[in-house]
């Protein structure tokens, strides 16, 4: 049985988003941030830019949230590789919100920092447990 959690979305720029990162897995929870290019109101389907990295976004579970192409906005929801082209992908969104006025270069070199701390974190713990293991070996 599938799990119905709700997994928070993992920050990602449109850049790490291509078919060789990482990030780009099938049904992966996102929050990703760009510059409205496109939106059809007939297929729900809005393209966020940001630089040469676009993304589409299904925008239809959104409600109360109005476009305007060359704002910034925000989403979080689960990213669909298509099965007929393995390398274009779409957000299904599960929230979505307008952030016009954020400091993209801020909001970027903070992401930066907390990858950074993150990776610290993990190399800290992976050192602990070398150390525990090592400790009841000895002890």
């Amino acid at each position: 049985m599938e799990s119905s959690e709700i997994k928070s979305g993992t920050l990602v720029t449109l850049q790490d988003l291509h078919p060789s990162s990482p990030f780009f897995q099938d049904g992966a929870s996102f929050r990703v941030t760009g510059k409205l290019e496109e939106y059809s109101v007939e297929t729900a389907i809005a393209v966020i830019a940001d630089g040469d990295a676009n993304l589409k976004i299904d925008t239809k579970n959104l409600r109360d949230l109005s476009f305007r192409i060359g704002s910034i906005y925000q989403f979080i929801g689960e990213l669909h590789i298509q099965a007929d082209n393995e390398n274009e992908a779409i957000l299904q969104a599960r929230v979505g919100r307008n952030v016009d006025g954020i400091d993209l270069n801020l909001y970027y070199q903070t992401l930066q920092l907390l990858r950074q701390f993150q990776a610290e974190c993990i190399k800290k713990q992976e050192l602990d447990a070398v150390q525990a293991m090592n400790e009841d070996i000895a002890g």
